[in-house]
């Protein structure tokens, strides 16, 4: 079947970079059995078992970054946005058996329209329009996202002020373990379904010390309507929060994959 010309343009035809002013990553566990119907062909939920239970996870990003561009401009003529993502975290191997680690997108929000339309046009990472602000006030940094179809608001405020223990009923048994899920991870995996084939994307950033910070989440309401409520069916368990800043972070251009982990 031939394909699109609108489908070849969602590889991930160009390469990113910007600059992490803030970047809080919450992540959520859920039974494992929850997050498997929502994994594409040749993705594996990367795991973590405690108290008998087998744990999935699905990130919560929200990024104040500047300067987002092609690797080739100036960072004066980037734009600067207030984003947020919600992914899962996921293997996809190779023929050699190597777990590629990274994350499959479920939503982005954005309030640029440009972003909207050309993050549409160029990726599977499926944009939506939003109201968002960051702000810091003292030693804290606040995020408020405000989605045009509700589905995606988010309030939440996180301290700066020195590392935080894990969350309450959090399935980790250590920082340690609970940094491995930290995101965003190396890569992100896209499926194509016309030709059954995975569009990798590898990040690369400058020094990365995510610190484990306390939050304050007031709303969240994303995992309330996403696929009729499919991830509200399950108790929601905060596992970590971590917030890194002030660093360089870009991507690199997509590389097609057959679902075996072989080059397309």
């Amino acid at each position: 079947m031939p394909i699109s010309s609108s489908a070849f343009l969602r590889r991930h035809p160009l390469g990113l970079r910007t600059h992490f002013a803030h970047s809080l990553v919450l992540t959520y566990a859920f039974p494992v059995e929850t997050l498997r119907p929502l994994l594409d062909p040749g993705l594996e939920p990367d795991t973590y078992s405690a108290g008998g239970t087998e744990y999935g996870f699905v990130a919560v990003a929200l990024v104040d970054q500047r300067g987002l561009r092609p690797p080739w401009l100036p960072a004066a003529l980037g734009t600067d946005q207030v984003m947020t993502g919600y992914r899962i975290f996921t293997r996809f191997r190779t023929p050699g058996g190597r777990a590629m680690r990274g994350l499959r997108i479920l939503r982005s929000d954005t309030s640029s329209t440009v972003l909207a339309l050309g993050g549409n046009l160029l990726t599977r990472y499926h944009y939506r329009m939003a109201r968002l602000g960051c702000r810091t006030v003292g030693d804290r940094v606040e995020f408020a996202v405000r989605s045009r179809d509700g589905r995606a608001d988010v309030r939440v405020s996180a301290d700066l002020s020195g590392p935080a223990a894990l969350p309450q009923g959090s399935p980790f048994a250590s920082s340690r373990d609970a940094r491995r899920y930290a995101g965003p991870l190396p890569y992100t995996f896209e499926y194509e379904p016309h030709d059954g084939t995975m569009v990798v994307v590898k990040a690369y950033r400058t020094e990365w010390e995510p610190q484990p910070v306390s939050v304050d989440v007031r709303r969240l309401t994303f995992f309330d309507h996403f696929r009729d409520g499919l991830l509200a069916r399950e108790p929601r368990i905060l596992a970590n929060a971590f917030h890194v800043g002030d660093l360089d972070y870009g991507w690199h251009r997509g590389v097609r994959h057959r679902t075996d982990g072989s080059l397309a």
